[in-house]
């Protein structure tokens, strides 16, 4: 329905010899119509406007709205007026139009510029409405008169009815826009977890005599959750690197979704540059940390990470940790489990932090487990959670089976789904990398 159909329906009663009832009733309709499907806020402002000009005998009408902020809707102010005094008409508007209504002019000095209004036009009689709708303020209604006493009940409830309506207006405009940012950072988010996927190995690399397999599974679209596997040597045929020593290594960003996500790429970004320099675990975390300390201490945040490297001819594991989980190794051999753990502290806490360098002979059917808390701390209905004890029961029987390393990382999977419940949402980001020897 166009401005230009309501004008005329409501200066000609619509052709039709309708009493005050009927008309209104008539207006409540198309309003309806215009709180079910309006887009252009500015339109259902000049539509409220055009009701209070035609409906109620008043000399003037003010309608105030109130940004998303809550500061007044300068450029939405709408006059409705039939007056015959238009020096007044003319006098409260240019009032209005030079009043300082500056950007933060917020709700609390409603009451300061309601002094000024009354103060400026003593000769009329001002009653002020809140736009309320559920309990926050939208704007503000003002209706100029010389005197009340033609005022009736009537009036006065069909008046609140459409202040009601135009609250209500003005709220599904604000959540309208405020669905409209959501879907936007909905998309930029979107955006960001396939550009982090992709920061993330596709594929786990041949390496001699190495059976590897990763897999990550976010809590949010975003994670904080970081696995890698890098060559040391980078000058070299694919054949001769598969012989090279290679950096395994898996971390956690405190926290999760956007923030944990961004600090992740950061550090991958610092770790993959200290990898080339070819030096020991121990070295590598301190460098890093003294790299990654401010931009961590900015963010109030750390990182956990346990850095690992490989030397496919010796079989030979050396290994630093800072504070990450410690992986477990099954001793083929010995059937039994060991924890790979040294000593060192989170990166980003403290910037003279020392880390202790480990080493390990590896032998055949030797199967390493590096995964991150989300694995451990995933809890069930009644609120206990999977833990390390589960974890190497679990992993233990799976190494007894003879299993390739993507299908121990699938059974593990299985195992923490039966354990949390179907369709239960993951409280943490939960990886899992599997090192098996042939």
């Amino acid at each position: 329905m166009s401005k230009e159909v309501i004008q005329e329906f409501l200066e000609n009663d619509h052709t039709l010899p309708l009493d005050e009832n009927d008309k209104f009733i008539e207006i409540i309709s198309s309003l309806s119509y215009y709180l079910k499907s309006f887009a252009n806020i500015n339109r259902f402002l000049d539509y409220i406007s055009l009701v209070l000009k035609h409906t109620f005998n008043q000399q003037l009408s003010l309608v105030i709205p109130l940004n998303e902020k809550g500061e007044i809707w300068k450029e939405n102010i709408k006059f409705a007026g039939v007056t015959k005094n238009l020096k007044m008409d003319s006098e409260i508007k240019s009032f209005f139009n030079n009043f300082d209504f500056s950007k933060n002019f917020k709700l609390k000095k409603s009451s300061s510029f309601e002094k000024v209004l009354n103060n400026k036009f003593k000769e009329y009689v001002i009653k002020s409405y809140k736009v309320l709708s559920r309990g926050k303020c939208r704007g503000f209604v003002y209706t100029f008169k010389q005197d009340f006493l033609n005022d009736s009940l009537t009036n006065e409830r069909n008046l609140n009815f459409i202040i009601s309506c135009l609250a209500i207006g003005l709220e599904n405009y604000s959540l309208i826009k405020t669905k409209k940012k959501h879907e936007n950072v909905d998309r930029e988010i979107s955006i960001g977890a396939e550009i982090q996927s992709q920061l993330l190995p596709d594929y786990c690399p041949i390496i001699y005599g190495v059976d590897l397999a990763a897999h990550c599974r976010p809590a949010l679209q975003l994670g904080g959750d970081y696995y890698d596997f890098m060559s040391l040597k980078t000058n070299i045929s694919e054949k001769m690197r598969e012989k090279a020593r290679w950096a395994l290594v898996i971390g956690d960003v405190m926290g999760k979704g956007l923030p944990a996500g961004l600090l992740m790429t950061m550090l991958r970004g610092m770790l993959r540059a200290e990898v080339l320099t070819g030096l020991p675990p121990d070295r590598i975390l301190h460098d890093l940390n003294q790299l990654a300390i401010y931009d961590l201490d900015q963010s109030h945040r750390f990182i956990t990470l346990f850095y690992s490297d490989y030397d496919p001819r010796t079989k030979k594991l050396r290994f630093a940790n800072a504070a990450h989980n410690p992986p477990l190794l099954w001793k083929s051999s010995e059937k039994k489990i060991i924890k790979l753990d040294a000593e060192g502290f989170v990166l980003g806490l403290q910037n003279d932090a020392e880390y202790q360098c480990g080493q390990i002979q590896l032998n055949k059917k030797d199967v390493i487990l590096y995964y991150t808390d989300g694995v451990t701390e995933t809890s069930n209905t009644l609120g206990e959670r999977f833990d390390e004890e589960r974890l190497i029961k679990s992993f233990s029987k799976l190494c007894q089976q003879s299993l390739k390393s993507k299908d121990i990382i699938s059974k593990i999977y299985k195992i923490l789904d039966n354990f949390t419940g179907k369709n239960r949402q993951l409280e943490d980001d939960a990886s899992i990398v599997v090192f098996q020897l042939d």
